[in-house]
C-alpha cells in the first residue's frame, strides 16, 4: 500500500485566516479534487492530517467540522477519487496537544490506522509544521506553493525537500515515480 497524506487547508482547498468554518466556505484549490482522484485509481490511499483549531478556539463546532470534511469527501468522489481517513486536531496551539503538527500525533494515528510505519508515509504539506511532522516520524515531506507554501518556501533551510507548484504537480511526480 502507497499512504499519501495531505494537509487540508492550502493543499486541497483554499486557505483563510478567519478560518474555514462552513462547508459553503470550503473550495477546493484548481486541480486538487483530481489529483486525489488520480491518486486514488493509480493505487495510493489518500488520507487527511489537519491541525483545525478554529474548533478549540469556539469559530466553530465539531459539527461543523464534520460536515466540511464531508464536502470535501463528496467532491473528491465526484471528480471521481476516494479520500481515506480524515484526522484532525481540534486543538489550540498553546495546549500542547501531540495530535498537532508539527507534532506527529496525526500521522502516527493514520500509520497506525493502515498498518504501515509511519516511514513508509508521503506527506504533502503548505507549512513547515507539515514539514516538521513528517520528518519526525522519517516520512517523506513534499511542500506545495498554494496556501502558505511559498512563504513556507522562502523560509526553508531545508532543500532536499521536493517543492511543487500544487497538489496536481506534486500528484504527477508520485504517479511518474510508479506504484509498487
Amino acid at each position: 500500500m502507497r499512504l499519501l497524506v495531505l494537509d487540508r487547508d492550502g493543499v486541497i482547498n483554499e486557505d483563510s485566516p478567519d478560518f474555514i468554518k462552513a462547508p459553503d466556505e470550503w473550495h477546493a484549490l484548481p486541480g486538487s479534487l483530481e489529483a486525489i482522484a488520480g491518486l486514488s485509481r493509480n493505487g495510493w490511499t489518500v488520507a487527511v492530517a489537519s491541525n483545525q483549531s478554529g474548533v478549540g478556539r469556539g469559530h466553530f463546532d465539531a459539527a461543523a467540522l464534520a460536515a466540511i470534511n464531508e464536502k470535501m469527501r463528496s467532491e473528491v468522489a465526484a471528480a471521481g477519487g476516494q479520500l481515506g481517513r480524515i484526522v484532525c486536531c481540534p486543538h489550540r496551539p498553546e495546549a500542547g496537544c501531540p495530535c498537532r503538527k508539527p507534532r506527529p500525533g496525526l500521522l502516527n494515528q493514520l500509520a497506525t490506522i493502515y498498518g504501515v510505519a509511519p516511514a513508509e508515509l508521503v506527506v504533502i504539506g503548505d507549512s513547515q509544521r507539515d514539514i516538521d511532522a513528517a520528518q519526525a516520524v522519517g516520512a517523506r515531506p513534499l511542500l506545495v506553493r498554494t496556501g502558505n507554501g511559498a512563504a513556507t518556501e522562502a523560509s526553508m533551510a531545508d532543500s532536499a525537500i521536493l517543492v511543487f507548484d500544487n497538489l496536481a504537480a506534486a500528484a504527477e511526480a508520485l504517479l511518474a515515480e510508479g506504484v509498487e
